[in-house]
């Protein structure tokens, strides 16, 4: 009876030490969880202090007179550069306009700029974007298109990203009946190094609604870009 009893208090021991382990971890978890949760901001000084490694890791002498403000101005630089981080198109598009006396063929800007940054090796992007849609409703103010281009092109990209999502916000905001955008652009990341191709562009295409689903609409629109 007695050696019942404490096997019997043996069990529930290891019982309650178990359950005390496994709180720890679930502890450890959360607190894990929580500071990965936490987005460190990273103030100017920081990253000022970044470039200034970059430049002794190239062989320069950061101190010296021409380099003495040039983390500064770098980081100054890249804040203009990622501006599109800060930015929401949603923002952008929520002003419309409905007295357009029933217009409802495609709206077409061509050979919008556009200046952003390859993510894999943070090299200049540079070409132009044609963006189409067609309203339903309502349409947007003609300096929005660009805007919308600019705030997605105003982050690290791949071109085929870039594409697809100025396609899809512009569809989303307006609820357009169809959404054409094109991009042609060449990347420093393939003209000034690697393969050092100094003439080759990328065209990236995507097509929403009617753009997609009738051919008609994209041989117009594409007759319209190459004008």
């Amino acid at each position: 009876m007695i050696l019942l009893l404490i096997l019997s208090i043996n069990n529930i021991l290891q019982y309650l030490n178990k359950i005390y382990k496994l709180s720890q971890i679930m502890k450890l978890v959360k607190n894990i969880n929580e500071k990965n949760s936490i987005k460190t901001e990273v103030s100017d000084k920081e990253a000022e202090e970044a470039f200034r490694t970059i430049l002794r890791w190239i062989g320069e002498d950061p101190s010296r007179e021409g380099l003495i403000e040039t983390p500064k101005r770098v980081t100054k630089a890249y804040k203009e550069y990622f501006q599109g981080y800060k930015k929401s198109t949603n923002e952008i598009l929520s002003k419309t306009f409905g007295d357009v006396e029933g217009y409802d063929d495609m709206v077409v800007e061509k050979n919008i700029t556009v200046e952003s940054h390859c993510e894999h090796h943070m090299a200049p992007i540079i070409g132009v974007a044609h963006v189409a849609y067609i309203p339903k409703n309502n349409v947007v103010g003609l300096s929005k298109l660009a805007r919308v281009v600019e705030v997605f092109s105003k982050r690290l990209q791949t071109q085929e990203r870039l594409t697809m999502q100025i396609a899809k916000a512009i569809m989303e905001a307006l609820d357009a009946k169809g959404v054409a955008v094109t991009i042609d652009a060449s990347h420093q990341c393939m003209t000034m190094r690697g393969i050092k191709k100094e003439r080759a562009t990328t065209v990236t295409n995507y097509y929403l609604g009617q753009f997609k689903e009738d051919l008609s609409y994209q041989n117009r629109y594409l007759r319209f870009i190459v004008k």
